[in-house]
């Protein structure tokens, strides 16, 4: 059997995605919800890579998937060293780096695991990465943190943000490397960037402790207080790490890291989920305003993405704050399953060519 179908896998916080391509038709696709409980025996999240591997090759045998006509498997890219944009191969190196987490732990470390692990039983299959989270193309003023012992790092959607920039720019017949845009996705966990001609040259650090809070992140807190939390002796180390990643956000307020179900509680008259939920949104519109002034005022568009962006409150509470800046479009949930696809068929059609990690 010619391979001709591509799988693409998206590991995220809370969910896996995997979708299968046949070319650039999508014929199956499924988004696998993983609950708090579910996940909470895992230490590490390298450690859940056996866990989610078999549920998605149970999803695809009852899908009736042939695993003999699987060509390339694109993994959402991981916390690996920062590169530039783009496809690469998943070698011993980058596998590596995934595993240790070089740059930190998080759900899209397993997209390279779980693509590689899967293209080795596969005879013509071959496992990639697209436009992991390390992405990097800052500025080097947007780098200066404040002290030399500290730097702003890229890290944040890169993906997705790229997707739906791309997204927009097609459908107001431009170019996207003509255009200077805001977009913020929120998901998980929340990242806004400024897109700059192409270019995300400032974007905040949505992985590590900064910019707004989301369903699980603590986003930007203050220095001095979090110094005298962890010198006070009632936390470890990893607990700290858990307040900023994993326990933070809308789970440490709320106890849940379903955005959609603090908008029901919010809609119910829960008065305390209505200003958690407006909290985040006026996080939100802060960095976006912020990033206006990295972009010197010129915007052609806001864009609003990622699984909260189907929330009315919250997107209301965005645009309410930010519509001066200018025009806001929302585009609900991601496109990252077809930008994985796609990258993979530029690859299988010989359009591109996939680069090594080194």
């Amino acid at each position: 059997m010619t391979p001709h179908l591509i799988l693409a896998i998206n590991p995220g916080s809370t969910s896996t995605k995997v979708a299968v391509f046949d070319k650039d038709k999508e014929v199956f696709l499924k988004n696998i919800k993983h609950t708090a409980e579910a996940l909470k025996p895992y230490k590490e999240i390298t450690d859940q890579y056996e866990f989610r591997k078999r549920i998605i090759l149970d999803e695809l045998e009852a899908a009736g998937v042939e695993p003999e006509a699987i060509g390339a498997i694109v993994g959402r890219g991981g916390l690996i060293k920062p590169i530039k944009s783009g496809v690469y191969n998943v070698n011993q190196k980058m596998l590596d780096d995934l595993k240790v987490g070089i740059l930190g732990q998080h759900a899209s470390n397993l997209g390279g695991l779980i693509a590689a692990d899967i293209a080795k039983s596969l005879p013509k299959a071959k496992a990639y990465i697209a436009d992991p989270v390390v992405v990097d193309e800052m500025e080097p003023v947007a780098r200066i943190a404040g002290h030399p012992s500290f730097e702003r790092i890229s890290i944040f959607h890169a993906l997705n943000q790229k997707a739906i920039a791309r997204t927009h720019a097609k459908q107001q017949n431009q170019e996207y490397e003509n255009l200077n845009l805001i977009v913020a996705h929120m998901g998980g966990g929340i990242s806004v960037g400024a897109h700059k001609k192409g270019k995300v040259i400032d974007t905040n650090n949505a992985l590590d402790g900064d910019g707004p809070f989301s369903p699980e992140r603590s986003g930007s807190l203050r220095s001095g207080q979090i110094v005298k939390l962890c010198f006070s002796g009632k936390y470890s180390q990893n607990e700290m790490k858990q307040m900023l990643k994993g326990e933070g956000g809308l789970m440490a307020y709320l106890h849940t890291n379903d955005a959609y179900e603090v908008e029901k509680k919010a809609e119910a008259g829960d008065k305390e989920a209505d200003l958690i939920q407006d909290a985040m949104a006026y996080q939100v519109a802060k960095e976006i305003a912020a990033l206006s002034a990295v972009l010197e005022g010129d915007i052609d568009a806001i864009l609003l993405t990622g699984g909260i962006a189907h929330g009315k409150a919250v997107v209301g509470g965005i645009k309410k704050r930010t519509k001066h800046l200018g025009p806001v479009f929302v585009y609900p949930g991601e496109d990252e399953m077809k930008a994985l696809a796609m990258n993979g068929l530029r690859i299988m059609k010989g359009e591109t060519q996939a680069m090594d990690y080194t």
